[in-house]
């Protein structure tokens, strides 16, 4: 089981009243975001659809790695390693 911190864009962070890295553990970066939600219940509306998939506007990389182009939930995680949460804004 790896040890990973979990970094969180500013607003959101601000919004769910989040510091602005949270360490959890996991095999995985599905198992790594599962406990994360289990701790933050508030957080999973904010990433995730009602398909469990990623929300459009979210990215998600494990250290340079975008989850979007692989299996996200099947990234394997090592000690260290850093999962970084983005949301994208748009507007006029």
């Amino acid at each position: 089981m790896a040890n990973v911190r979990v970094r969180f864009p500013s607003l959101l962070a601000s919004l769910l009243k989040l510091p602005k890295s949270i360490e959890v553990s996991g095999e995985t970066l599905g198992d790594a975001l599962e406990e994360l939600c289990r701790h933050r219940p508030s957080l999973a509306v904010h990433l995730f659809d009602e398909s469990g998939e990623f929300r459009e506007h979210v990215l998600c990389f494990v250290n340079e790695t975008n989850s979007r182009e692989s299996e996200a939930s099947k990234l394997v995680l090592r000690d260290g390693d850093t999962i970084t949460i983005l949301q994208a804004v748009s507007g006029g």
